[in-house]
C-alpha cells in the first residue's frame, strides 16, 4: 500500500505579503486556480491508495482540513505538530502513525508547497521508486537541473541500481556558482527535491540506528496521542523534548541504503517570488501579471493586485505584490531578503507579519475593514451551519448588522433570530453567540466598540472546534 504523506508545515516568510505566519504558502494560491496543499493532493490522482495524511501546524488545522474537503477528501487524518521541530521528527509521527496497526505502508513524503507540472514524468518516476522502496532502500527523488542554481542542495548518483535509479554517492551543500556550474556539467548531480519513498518501518529502523533519541521522542509523543475527530495530537511536552533535524542530516546522509530516481517533471521549489516569476504565464515583455494590473514598458516582472489597480511603468526585473494591507517592491535578484522584512515587522510586533487584514476561522472568516481609536469594524462570514464560539468580552461591545442571510443569535438568556437589514447590540460582559442556521453565506457586518479590541479579549464559555 502506497500511503501519501503531505508535509504542510512551514511559514514561507520569503513570499510575504501572501504568505504569512497564520495562512503561510502553502495554503495559499500562488500558481494556477488552487491552492499550494490542493495542486499537491491533485497530483495523486491515479495513484489509487487512501487519502493523504497530512501534518501540519496546530495552528494550520482547520485550512487544512477546510482545503481538503473542498477537493472532496472528509475526514482524512491530520497529525497536528505541537511545535516546529524540522523535517525527520514530522515523517517519523508519520511513519508511527501509519505503523500503529499491522500495516506498514510505502510512505509517498511530499512538500506541501512545491510544483509539479508534468504529473506523468512524476508517476513513472514513482512506479521507478516503489520497486527500490519495497526492496528496502530509503528513496529520495533527484531532480535533473536546468540551470546552475546556488539556492539548492545537490544529491551526487552512485552506482546504477538495475533500471530504476543509482545509489546515492553523498549529498552536496547548497553551492557557489563555479560549483553549481561544474555539477551541471558533470551531468551526475541532481536538485535535492525535498520528496522521499520508503517503507515506514525502514525509515523508523533507520531512526533507531542514526538519530535515536528523535525516534524516543516522537514515539513517546505518539504513545500519548490524542484524537479529536480527524485531527492526532501527539503530546506536546513529549514533542518538544524532541531534537530538531532535517531528514537529509539525521538519516539520509548516514545511510547506506539511500537511493535517488531522477525526476524531469517541471518541479519548482515556490521558494521566492523569483521562483513564482518563472513559473507563471507571461506576457511578450517576459511579465507575469495578476489581478487588476496595468504595465506600461514594462519587462521581465512580476505584478500582483489583490484589491486595487496597480500600473508600472517603465520597470524591469522587479516584483511589485500588492494586498489589503501591505505593498512589497522588490528588485527580482534580492527577493531572498524579504525575510529580513518579516524579521522587521516581527520586531516591531506588527500584525502584518502575522495575519492578513482577512483572517480564516473554522466557522469562515472576518475582514477588518477598518481600524480606529476606540473602534473596529469587521466584515464577517459564517459558513452554513457553522458556529461562533459561546463567549464575552471585558473590554468591548458590539453591534451586528445582517447583510446577507440569517443570523441566531444567542444574547444573554434569549436566542433571537435576525435577517437582512437587522440588528442587535452586544453589550460589554454579555454572554453571546452566533450561528448560521441557514443553507447560504451569513455576511453581517460588525462594529467594535471600547477601551481595548484586540483577538485575545476574549473569553470562551463554550466551543464546537475546541478552543481555548
Amino acid at each position: 500500500m502506497l500511503l501519501p504523506v503531505i508535509m504542510a508545515g512551514g511559514s514561507g516568510t520569503r513570499l510575504w505579503p501572501v504568505s504569512r505566519e497564520h495562512y503561510p504558502k502553502q495554503f495559499c494560491t500562488l500558481v494556477g486556480d488552487s491552492t499550494m496543499l490542493q495542486q499537491t493532493v491533485r497530483r495523486l490522482a491515479g495513484l489509487g491508495g487512501p487519502a493523504p495524511l497530512v501534518v501540519c501546524n496546530e495552528e494550520h488545522r482547520f485550512l487544512a482540513a477546510e482545503q481538503l474537503r473542498l477537493d472532496g477528501i472528509e475526514n482524512s487524518p491530520i497529525v497536528l505538530e505541537p511545535a516546529g521541530r524540522n523535517t525527520a521528527p514530522a515523517i517519523a509521527l508519520a511513519a508511527l502513525y501509519a505503523t500503529r496497526g499491522e500495516d506498514d505502508p510505502l510512505l509517498l513524503v511530499m512538500p506541501a508547497d512545491h510544483l509539479l507540472q508534468d504529473i506523468a514524468a512524476f508517476h513513472a518516476g514513482l512506479k521507478k521508486a516503489e520497486q527500490l522502496a519495497a526492496d528496502g532502500r530509503l528513496v529520495t527523488f533527484g531532480i535533473v537541473p536546468k540551470t546552475p542554481e546556488t539556492g539548492f542542495g545537490y544529491i551526487r548518483r552512485g552506482a546504477p541500481i538495475g533500471e530504476q535509479g543509482f545509489a546515492v554517492s553523498g549529498f552536496e551543500e547548497k553551492p557557489d556558482l563555479e560549483t553549481a556550474k561544474s555539477y551541471l556539467k558533470d551531468g551526475g548531480c541532481y536538485w535535492n527535491s525535498g520528496m522521499f519513498l520508503f517503507r515506514a518501518s525502514a525509515y523508523l529502523a533507520a531512526l533507531r540506528q542514526y538519530a535515536p533519541a528523535i525516534l524516543d521522542a516522537c514515539e513517546t509523543a505518539m504513545a500519548a496521542a490524542q484524537t479529536d475527530a480527524q485531527f492526532v495530537r501527539p503530546a506536546r511536552a513529549a514533542f518538544e523534548a524532541c531534537p530538531a533535524d532535517s531528514i537529509d542530516y539525521a538519516v539520509m546522509e548516514k545511510t547506506d541504503q539511500a537511493a535517488v530516481v531522477p525526476l524531469d517533471a517541471g518541479w519548482n521549489d515556490i521558494g521566492s517570488w523569483s521562483a513564482i516569476w518563472e513559473a507563471m504565464d507571461k506576457d511578450a515583455d517576459g511579465n507575469a501579471l495578476s489581478g487588476d494590473v496595468l504595465q506600461v514598458a514594462s519587462k521581465n516582472s512580476i505584478v500582483s493586485a489583490d484589491k486595487r489597480l496597480v500600473a508600472v511603468v517603465g520597470v524591469e526585473d522587479l516584483v511589485v505584490i500588492e494586498t489589503a494591507d501591505a505593498v512589497l517592491v522588490a528588485r527580482k535578484d534580492a527577493v531572498q531578503h524579504v525575510k529580513r522584512i518579516v524579521d522587521k515587522l516581527k520586531a516591531g510586533k506588527r500584525s502584518e507579519a502575522v495575519n492578513h487584514r482577512k483572517v480564516y476561522r473554522p466557522w469562515g472568516n472576518y475582514d477588518s475593514i477598518d481600524v480606529g481609536d476606540r473602534h473596529q469594524v469587521k466584515r464577517i462570514t459564517v459558513k452554513p451551519g457553522a458556529k461562533l464560539s459561546v463567549q464575552k468580552h471585558h473590554h468591548r461591545a458590539e453591534h451586528w448588522v445582517v447583510v446577507r442571510g440569517t443570523a441566531k443569535v444567542l444574547k444573554g438568556a434569549e436566542t433571537i433570530m435576525l435577517s437582512e437589514n437587522e440588528s442587535t447590540y452586544i453589550p460589554l460582559g454579555e454572554i453571546h453567540a452566533l450561528e448560521n442556521p441557514g443553507k447560504i453565506p451569513l455576511e453581517l457586518i460588525e462594529v467594535q466598540s471600547g477601551s481595548y479590541l484586540g483577538e485575545d479579549d476574549i473569553v470562551r464559555l463554550e466551543d464546537r472546534y475546541g478552543r481555548v
